[in-house]
């Protein structure tokens, strides 16, 4: 089963078409509520004059995120916001890669199961020294780890030093993404959040 999926989402919108777009938005959010593995969402404007619109949605897994992608309501959706989205560029996300945005700050509204909404604070993601501290905790016994594990083998420490980096970050790279980050992150929340 994979792991949860963050889908962000960053939309320009015609400014005279300001209260549209915030119907839009929030009959997205509404619609996406519904569907199984729907885990919250939540959105927010650059500034009160601003153009630049920031989505963020969650869904448990890739199989959820791709039902609710592939629905007819939000074909629907989407086709509605056709007139006054004049960009729009999008990321997937898992894993520790939130860790890496700008730091962000400020508020965003979610909706609750009510039907009402309710405003949280978001944190500003941990500062650059950290970041660098919990992949070097990750890396550095994974690098070890596989280091002996190779050295025995016959011909390992003949072949060129590009060939033998090649080989190891081909393997480790996987490894770290999805299984030793998302540990040590997991670990360290509290750390990253002081």
């Amino acid at each position: 089963m994979s792991e949860p999926i963050t889908v962000s989402i960053r939309r320009e919108v015609d400014p005279g078409r300001i209260t549209e777009a915030t119907v839009w938005v929030q009959t997205g959010v509404n619609l996406a509520t519904k569907y199984p593995g729907f885990l919250g969402s939540g959105w927010v404007r650059a500034g009160e004059d601003s153009q630049i619109w920031h989505m963020l949605y969650r869904f448990a897994n890739e199989e959820s995120l791709v039902a609710w992608e592939k629905s007819g309501e939000r074909e629907w959706w989407l086709s509605m916001g056709e007139g006054f989205i004049r960009s729009e560029r999008s990321k997937r996300r898992t894993g520790i890669e939130g860790w890496f945005d700008e730091p962000t700050t400020g508020t965003i509204t979610l909706p609750t199961s009510e039907g009402g909404t309710t405003t949280v604070t978001v944190a500003p993601a941990p500062p650059r020294w950290k970041q660098a501290v919990s992949i070097w905790l990750g890396f550095f016994p994974v690098n070890l780890a596989f280091t002996y594990a190779m050295s025995p083998i016959p011909g390992w420490d003949a072949l060129p030093i590009w060939l033998r980096v090649l080989a190891t970050t081909l393997v480790l790279t996987p490894i770290m993404t999805y299984w030793v980050l998302p540990f040590v992150t997991r670990s360290l929340r509290n750390w990253f959040a002081r």
